[in-house]
């Protein structure tokens, strides 16, 4: 699974398995050198944040992917899952509202 589009589609499933919801992805390549997409969810409260980030990363590892970092999982408002070309941004609602994210990155 090496297509940018095939991983994508792959996260956002894995995502969708445990009820990530509002998910977006942003193709941030032609902005920054940090990475080529970002995927941005909403959760529920900081525990299904935690979960969905071991979700993700179990998920990843089934197919050989590694995760770099996970960072923000200690209190769970804002979860970052680094793996160099994508960075998956697991929020909840009112730290996606506040940082916007979207607007920073796609426009």
């Amino acid at each position: 699974m090496t297509s940018g589009k095939k991983l994508n589609q792959y996260i956002v499933d894995s995502l969708e398995d445990i009820k990530a919801f509002d998910i977006t992805v942003i193709d941030v390549r032609k902005k920054t050198t940090i990475a080529d997409f970002m995927i941005i969810a909403s959760a529920n409260s900081n525990r299904q944040t935690k979960a969905l980030a071991r979700h993700l990363k179990d998920k990843l590892k089934e197919i050989g992917k590694n995760i770099n970092n996970i960072e923000g999982d200690s209190d769970g408002e804002w979860v970052l899952v680094d793996l160099d070309d994508v960075l998956v941004h697991i929020m909840l609602p009112t730290s996606r509202a506040y940082y916007n994210l979207e607007q920073l990155w796609a426009s």
